[in-house]
């Protein structure tokens, strides 16, 4: 699939429309069958895992490993708790957001990302003239490794912003290893095998959204549906605002709001790891007409270089191998991703 090349970004961001006019929505946004965020959508019962268990060699442990494999398995995702962030600290984090997107528009549009790149402030990669815009505007920068933060992009209203999210990147990248390991281990394997294939060289980027009230709940997506393409995703939750749907036996399920706890979902890389087992979910955000909403979505993903590929104990005659091996996955996800399209297509055997 050749490079696309991405058009003109959008001179407006989502946030100066919301505020411009509250009671349209451009036709660039609107979608048909999207349905408002209320009663119609069942809540879906996402798995609690309580990661201090999972990291211990206690007795219990084992039975927290059978819920964690009975959970990736079934719905993808997972309600991390104990996981060693203080509450404290994550209302730090939801509040140096808060911040940042309450900056007057001329302030945040300094750190705007450049065109064909998705790294620092803007919204949507347009690739098409027909392509349906999502309801969100972003902040994207690279956590880790350190050595290719690009600071240019980091926000300076807070002093404190660089210091947390640093902080932040250091406590996610040990519950990472705990549940690589952990995964692992739920499928009888040898407890590295994931974090190998993982590398030394990965990445973790992180994604600070804004979803503005938006006055069409009914035709307007804050994002379109998809899975995600890195092995682990985390994400913290608006603590008040729901948005978040996953899509379960064709059917769109509510996600919950546990304010402590982390959202924990597998990626398209962690599904082809263990030759399907794993599931990456199909996920949307849904619009809302009252309240804005803001989470950070932290994604960890392997260096392009590094190949991905089921592993090898996890395939057999009953369980034949499923995925090619892939490099670059991300790469290909994005140009899959604003065509509506699973770059998991192109994986599949």
């Amino acid at each position: 699939m050749a490079q696309p090349i991405e058009l003109q970004p959008q001179a407006i961001t989502v946030q100066e429309l919301a505020a411009i006019n509250r009671r349209q929505v451009p036709e660039r946004y609107i979608r048909e069958g999207v349905g408002a965020l209320d009663a119609s959508f069942p809540v879906l019962d996402v798995p609690t895992i309580d990661l201090q268990l999972l990291a211990s060699s206690s007795s219990t442990s084992g039975d927290e490993l059978d819920k964690l494999r009975s959970a990736l398995s079934s719905y993808g995702c997972i309600q991390a708790i104990n996981h060693g962030i203080t509450s404290a600290f994550l209302d730090k984090l939801r509040e140096v957001a808060r911040q940042f997107f309450a900056l007057p528009s001329e302030e945040k549009k300094k750190y705007s990302r450049e065109i064909g790149s998705i790294e620092g402030y803007g919204n949507d990669m347009i690739l098409s003239e027909d392509q349906i815009l999502d309801w969100t505007d972003r902040l994207y920068l690279i956590l880790r490794p350190e050595d290719k933060q690009t600071l240019k992009f980091w926000p300076e209203n807070s002093e404190s912003f660089r210091g947390i999210l640093n902080d932040y990147s250091t406590k996610l990248h040990v519950i990472l290893e705990v549940l690589l390991k952990a995964m692992a281990r739920s499928l009888n394997l040898e407890e590295n095998q994931f974090l190998q294939q993982y590398g030394d060289q990965a990445t973790m980027q992180a994604r600070f959204n804004l979803y503005p009230i938006c006055p069409r709940p009914d035709q307007v997506l804050g994002v379109k549906p998809h899975a995600d393409g890195s092995v682990i995703t985390m994400l913290l939750q608006d603590k008040e605002v729901e948005g978040l749907q996953v899509l379960k036996d064709d059917q769109w399920f509510n996600v919950p709001i546990i304010p402590q706890a982390l959202l924990i979902n597998v990626g398209d890389q962690a599904e082809i790891m263990s030759n399907g087992i794993f599931k990456s979910p199909v996920h949307r955000v849904v619009t809302n007409s009252e309240r804005e909403r803001i989470t950070v979505a932290v994604f960890c993903i392997p260096h392009p270089d590094q190949e991905i590929q089921p592993v090898e104990e996890l395939i057999n005659e009953t369980h034949p191998r499923l995925y090619k091996k892939v490099k670059d996955y991300v790469s290909l996800y994005f140009q899959y991703y604003q065509q509506g399209r699973r770059p998991m297509e192109a994986a599949l055997i």
